[in-house]
């Protein structure tokens, strides 16, 4: 796959039944961090309901409704310059984009991702904070390997490979 033909995708995770199950979502929101958590929101689940972001080759964005609670995840600053979802996340957040100093500062290190958000998202599910800064800052992979990762990590790597496949065909 090119660069080109790299595809936006979102997932909503859920329980039902005490089962994992996996949806795709519309790709409209993965320019929209408000209609992402509000796509969320609607869906009921048993332990909360997960959305996965992949934007192209260039990084995820993972998010966490219980409730009124919201936590997110972004697996690449460098990313909210050009991208609105990241932009967007980090003004969640209450973290400052960075400037262009900063920038070129985190963009010096070609090899590494600096990630935004809370580390411990997934960590009652399984995924304690040092896997997953360590899986995100893995460059040598696309945000949709790093995501189904994730997803064979807590669990409902099944339901989610097929809702990939819907994507992918």
């Amino acid at each position: 796959m090119t660069d080109e033909d790299a595809l936006d995708f979102a997932i909503v995770v859920y329980r039902e039944d005490e089962c994992w199950e996996a949806e795709l979502l519309p790709v409209a929101l993965t320019s929209d961090l408000h209609g992402l958590i509000h796509a969320l929101k609607q869906q009921p689940s048993e332990s909360g309901t997960i959305g996965l972001v992949a934007v192209g080759d260039e990084f995820f964005v993972a998010l966490r409704v219980l409730g009124d609670r919201v936590d997110v995840f972004l697996s690449d600053i460098a990313a909210s310059w050009d991208y609105p979802l990241a932009r967007q996340v980090l003004e969640y957040l209450d973290v400052p984009v960075p400037d262009e100093d900063e920038m070129e500062e985190i963009l010096q290190d070609e090899d590494t991702a600096l990630p935004a958000g809370d580390l411990s998202i997934f960590v009652d599910l399984g995924l304690d904070e040092m896997e997953l800064g360590i899986l995100s800052g893995d460059i040598d992979l696309h945000p949709e390997d790093m995501l189904s990762s994730i997803a064979a990590r807590l669990g409902f790597s099944e339901p989610f490979e097929r809702a990939i496949d819907s994507v992918f065909g």
